[in-house]
């Protein structure tokens, strides 16, 4: 007995000795690091806080980068932070998941604030046993192949590049299994895109990956080639997005793996700059020129997406259109609002360029009306629609169908992290780093995916039959207030009045 407990005596001193030597050397590292960043800092003249504070001034950098996960999950009250709050993507969460998205108490938005829509209750709301499911739709009529929808709230444009290959499966099954479309974004189309079996929309992007030549000219034969696919319903070209007007797409070249450099025709690991326009595009005509073109060759549904810059823009585009006939019409625009989102933009751009989707989505509506082109042309609205509250409110604005892209990001479990622009996404989403790949399970995700467009749909409903009427569809400028500065509201309808009828003589 005695001789283990002198072995274990002698075991216990020897791992003393051990773990004082081991902190002996972690100090003296820890000295050394200090000496060391001292001589670089009052050596360095890039940062002044640094040269003037050596080694303490390099806190206030890692501050900095760790203030805003602090900000977010410890200070923030539920409806501050921006560009999402904690009560909007709590919203996505809780409908994603299919969990009870009830809430106690009362609500915690500022109902008076300048520009909040609010709903007008009927006295008599709609019986749950008279509602009716949303109507389908027809884009394009008078095309070869027309395309016939019912789905409100469908995926915008992310592109597989921004989005990592487990979210492009996700999020095509789950609008598979919801009825939606999905946009593929200016990246091209994937095999994931196909995969889940989602209806898609083709975007062409100023860059037209995908459907170029060699020398970056649109490609008939490519165009052909992606309409061949029963699953590309229709074709999109991106004339601006509305976090970026007048700014190409930004794919680091850290993305730019050797799949994503095929599909899209570009080298692998550099970054991909697309134009800020597209080179072929100078007037609205020669816009009106390329739907055509697309149209023809594919027989499918062509419109564009574009960001109003100011109304005197649509004046001109519906001209255009109304002189070449209706024929030529696009059989869609999409309305991207200056909130829109992107995974990388100049601040500059993000902040401080193109009309609201508030502001431009009505005026797009009565100006279609008022050129007689509001049958015709369909319209799409896009721009930080992720609430049940703001899906309505672009539906009674005129908005025939929804999409969204950032609400689908928080269905897959982003945590608005803010790293979409590089390689660390920590979900998985926005990062073709497998190490975080793997956390992303596309059949899971794809369940949430499905969940949310349900839910996002049953709760416009709820809305719409709160306004008395029988589906999200019948929602009008009537059914909508608007909270103006002094704090009272005003009519949606009274705010944007039908305008007059425009005659223009066609070209024959």
């Amino acid at each position: 007995m005695n001789v283990l407990s002198d072995e274990f005596g002698e075991f216990l001193f020897a791992a003393l000795e051990v773990l004082a030597a081991l902190f002996i050397l972690a100090i003296g590292l820890v000295i050394l690091w200090v000496i060391v960043a001292y001589v670089i800092d009052v050596t360095q003249t890039q940062q002044t806080i640094r040269r003037n504070y050596p080694v303490i001034g390099r806190f206030r950098y890692l501050f900095e980068h760790v203030g805003e996960f602090f900000r977010q999950y410890f200070f923030a009250m539920d409806r501050e932070e921006l560009p999402f709050n904690r009560a909007q993507r709590s919203w996505v969460y809780r409908a994603a998941k299919n969990v009870d998205s009830t809430v106690a108490f009362g609500s915690t938005d500022n109902i008076n604030g300048p520009g909040r829509v609010l709903f007008v209750n009927c006295a008599f709301p709609t019986l749950g046993e008279d509602a009716v499911t949303p109507q389908p739709v027809t884009i394009g009529s008078n095309c070869k192949h027309p395309y016939t929808t019912a789905s409100i709230f469908n995926i915008s444009g992310m592109s597989y590049g921004a989005l990592s290959k487990p979210a492009i499966l996700a999020l095509s099954s789950g609008a598979k299994s919801a009825g939606a479309w999905m946009n593929t974004g200016e990246g091209g189309l994937s095999p994931y895109h196909l995969e889940g079996g989602a209806d898609i929309v083709f975007q062409i992007g100023t860059a037209k990956n995908g459907v170029s030549d060699l020398e970056g000219n649109l490609n008939d034969e490519k165009l052909i080639e992606i309409a061949a696919h029963p699953e590309v319903k229709m074709f999109e070209i991106k004339m601006s997005q509305g976090a970026k007007p007048g700014k190409g797409g930004i794919l680091p070249g850290e993305k730019v793996t050797e799949e994503i450099a095929r599909i899209r025709g570009i080298e692998v690991g550099k970054d991909a700059y697309s134009p800020n326009r597209h080179p072929d595009i100078n007037s609205f005509d020669d816009l009106i020129d390329m739907v055509n073109r697309v149209r023809n060759v594919t027989g499918k549904p062509t419109g564009f997406k574009m960001v109003v810059g100011a109304p005197n823009q649509i004046d001109v585009l519906l001209s255009a259109i109304v002189k070449r006939g209706q024929d030529s019409a696009p059989d869609f625009i999409t309305i991207d609002g200056a909130e829109g989102g992107t995974g990388a933009a100049p601040m500059s751009l993000i902040d401080s360029v193109g009309m609201s989707l508030r502001e431009s989505l009505p005026i797009m509506v009565d100006k279609l009306k008022q050129y007689g082109l509001r049958d015709r042309i369909k319209v799409v609205a896009s721009g930080k629609l992720v609430t049940p509250g703001s899906v309505a409110g672009a539906l009674c604005a005129g908005a025939d169908f929804i999409t969204s892209a950032r609400g689908f990001l928080f269905s897959l479990g982003c945590i608005q992290a803010l790293q979409c622009n590089k390689n660390t996404c920590p979900t998985g989403i926005t990062t073709h780093d497998p190490k975080f790949q793997k956390g992303l399970h596309p059949p899971t995700k794809a369940t949430r995916v499905s969940s949310y467009i349900n839910n996002m749909v049953k709760e416009v409903g709820i809305i719409a039959h709160s306004c008395g009427v029988k589906s999200p569809r019948a929602l009008s400028r009537s059914h909508a207030r608007i909270v103006m500065g002094t704090g009272r509201t005003q009519g949606m309808d009274e705010l944007f009045p039908e305008l007059e009828p425009i005659k223009i003589t066609s070209i024959k």
